[in-house]
């Protein structure tokens, strides 16, 4: 039973807290640790990259092709990994999903030339994206019970194990060690903590099998059950108007209910569609913010590069911040409000980003940016993962692989237009993505019951 609805307030969370047992409490230790996990994995593949490069003897151009197919067959991954979490519950996911992830780090280490990386980055990518839907999906799950808003926590240790990866490859490569042994040092470490966190996550497959119990229409009723003398051919009970009305009322009731079933389908179908289409515009200024701010303050400032790399540094750092954050700020005012005044502020960031001369409100407008953004997509994996149907994990699934294709596109959308116009002036393309975010935030509104 899923505890009382809870008045908006400063007690929200003691009230929620005294609520839950140690075995959920275990869980969610266990899933912070699985975002950790693929931070780390796939930070260990980045700061490897000029080693692996420099191994295999391929030119930047194609490594950049080699990248766009790891994006690739994430996606696949994502779409497969949906379904099957929904057949077979999040936990089996995760388990396959980490353990796949966990043995391919290995693989760019251990290639010697273009077609061993291209195989090896192509597994990489297909285990980190049904990684990242089934824990996504194993989180939601895990929220559920607690019954308040936790999953941007989830993505803030996922942010946390990226840095944490980064340092131990910064400082396996400093110490020299041969990239084979990085690599292979963190998949055994992967396959160690995966066989020992999934056993501690929760199983989602009970709740999915309880809604496909609810009784139907073709449920026989008590006058179906009435007996039948051997032998007797007719029905024993006398028609009558009444009855001869029966048959004609059920077919209205079962139209009826498909009707409404239809309807209900297709209003989930826009749904997702719209919470898609939000993740994209968000994914898509991260994506720039992640590629471009660097340069954006070193053409824009006329400044070093080591000045112009406290963009990303101080976007990042709110972002990592605002994850640790969001969830109180959005138990205490909802989720709609996370997104759409998140977004009403990293606009404002953009906005100064775009008019500022000055490094300090530079710096200024991409920590507002990080800040107004760290919120959003863990509003909408909860609203996604709750839309009241039995397949959460494919209509999350959906919404993640096209949020991913915007952290694809907005990167390589501002890198056509500035051969057109400066890249300050490009600019404009997050913020209008981020301002039509704020205006249809609504769509991370719990569904109404």
């Amino acid at each position: 039973m899923r505890p009382r609805d809870r008045p908006r307030g400063g007690t929200v969370e003691s009230v929620a807290t005294t609520t839950i047992d140690p075995q959920t409490r275990v869980a969610r230790a266990a899933v912070f640790v699985v975002f950790a996990l693929n931070g780390f994995l796939l930070a260990m593949w980045v700061v490897h990259i000029p080693a692996i490069t420099d191994r295999t003897g391929i030119a930047h151009s194609t490594l950049g092709m080699f990248i766009l197919m790891l994006a690739g067959a994430g996606i696949v991954g994502m779409r497969i990994a949906g379904p099957l979490a929904d057949r077979l519950g999040s936990r089996t996911v995760v388990a396959a999903a980490a353990a796949i992830t966990s043995v391919s780090v290995l693989g760019p280490g251990l290639a010697t030339g273009p077609v061993g990386l291209a195989i090896a980055l192509a597994c990489f990518g297909f285990g980190n994206g049904a990684l990242d839907v089934s824990m996504n999906t194993q989180a939601v799950h895990v929220e559920r019970v607690y019954d308040r808003p936790i999953m941007s926590a989830f993505h803030a240790l996922f942010s946390g194990g990226g840095f944490l990866g980064s340092l131990l490859g910064a400082a396996a490569q400093g110490a020299e060690w041969d990239v084979r042994l990085s690599l292979s040092l963190a998949a055994v470490a992967g396959l160690a903590i995966t066989a020992a966190l999934v056993p501690r996550l929760l199983s989602d497959t009970g709740s999915r099998e309880a809604n496909s119990d609810a009784p139907t229409s073709n449920n026989i009723g008590p006058q179906a059950q009435n007996h039948i003398p051997e032998g007797t051919t007719a029905d024993p009970v006398p028609p009558s108007p009444d009855r001869a009305s029966e048959t004609p009322a059920r077919a209205t009731a079962s139209h009826d209910a498909g009707t409404a079933r239809s309807a209900t389908a297709r209003n989930r179908s826009r749904k997702v569609l719209a919470l898609a289409a939000i993740a994209f515009a968000l994914l898509l200024t991260e994506g720039v913010a992640a590629d471009w701010s660097a340069l954006q303050v070193r053409d824009h400032l006329d400044v070093d590069d080591a000045t112009a790399a406290l963009a990303f540094g101080a976007f990042s750092c709110t972002m990592t911040a605002g994850r640790f954050t969001a969830d109180r700020v959005a138990g205490a005012f909802g989720r709609v409000a996370v997104v759409r005044y998140g977004t009403l502020l990293a606009a404002f960031g953009l906005v100064l980003i775009m008019a500022s001369g000055w490094v300090p409100l530079t710096l200024l407008g991409w920590a507002m940016c990080g800040l107004g953004l760290s919120g959003g997509i863990p509003q909408i994996f909860t609203a996604a993962g709750n839309l009241g149907s039995t397949t959460a994990a494919t209509d999350m699934s959906r919404v993640f692989s096209l949020g991913y294709l915007g952290l694809l596109a907005g990167p390589s959308i501002i890198g056509w237009l500035t051969a057109l116009v400066p890249l300050t002036t490009a600019m404009f393309v997050p913020l209008i993505a981020v301002l039509l975010c704020c205006r249809y935030a609504g769509a991370v509104a719990p569904q109404q019951k």
